[in-house]
């Protein structure tokens, strides 16, 4: 197939153009993805009853998401004896931020990946990120906790050797975890460390966080695992990020 009229050109990035498909069966409820608008319309009609059919395998929201089988992998931090615990002092936020904060943590509250902890010895503080939604991501300053943990070596994928071994295929479906780092469980000697202050009270996380040192390296530990047996062959993967990718377009 030739490439569009628009990606011909090799001196430069290109966008794909991408169109919005609603998986859901209900109107009203949303279930977003994004396919390219140059599949030939065959294509797109097979690829959307496909996703369609399996949707229930996707997640757009916390309570969706099967945490990993701690058989599987746990999370441990493996904090150097002798390492003395730190208790952050409390920072401020403006009241508006405070009212999504809220939010956000009462969200985690309620899918159990976090909760109420009294009289924690390792306490940091929370960083609100907002994201281009302009939705507040509650994130947690681990420098402390991180600088007790020595570095996990499980080796990341080389990104020139990925992008190289994408080249040339039939077709390609990316595909991102969500919220990804949170299907894995925090080992649960280990969960209570994790404590966060906010101002609504302290909390830990009974899965892993993002911000741990070492929480990529566990995660793509991981989906190693899981995709042992496909890896180099129909799927690649970076930590949450993972690409399918058959040679014949016909059997993508």
């Amino acid at each position: 197939m030739i490439a569009p009229k628009h990606m011909q050109d090799g001196s430069m990035a290109v966008a794909e153009q991408l169109e919005t498909i609603n998986l859901s069966h209900d109107p009203l409820v949303q279930r977003p993805i994004s396919i390219s608008v140059h599949l030939a319309k065959e294509e797109m009609e097979i690829l959307v009853a496909l996703l369609k059919e399996f949707r229930d395998v996707f997640a757009w929201s916390y309570n969706e998401i099967p945490s990993l089988n701690p058989n599987l992998v746990s999370h441990i931090l493996n904090i150097k004896l002798g390492t003395k615990p730190v208790v952050q002092p409390r920072r401020n936020f403006h009241p508006e931020i405070e009212k999504q904060i809220k939010v956000e943590i009462e969200k985690l509250l309620a899918v159990g990946f976090i909760k109420p902890i009294k009289h924690p010895t390792w306490l940091a503080n929370i960083v609100p990120i907002k994201k281009k939604t302009r939705v507040i991501r509650v994130c947690t300053d681990y420098r402390d906790l991180n600088r007790a943990c020595p570095k996990d070596e499980f080796p990341l994928p080389n990104m020139d050797i990925l992008i190289d071994s994408t080249s040339g295929q039939g077709m390609l479906s990316f595909m991102d975890g969500f919220s990804g780092y949170n299907q894995i469980k925090m080992s649960p000697k280990d969960a209570k460390k994790t404590a966060f202050r906010t101002p609504y009270g302290n909390f830990y996380y009974t899965v892993m966080p993002f911000g741990l040192k070492n929480a990529g390296a566990t995660y793509h530990r991981a989906m190693t695992a899981v995709f042992h047996d496909m890896m180099g062959r129909e799927v690649e993967d970076y930590v949450d990020d993972l690409v399918v990718k058959p040679k014949d377009r016909g059997n993508h």
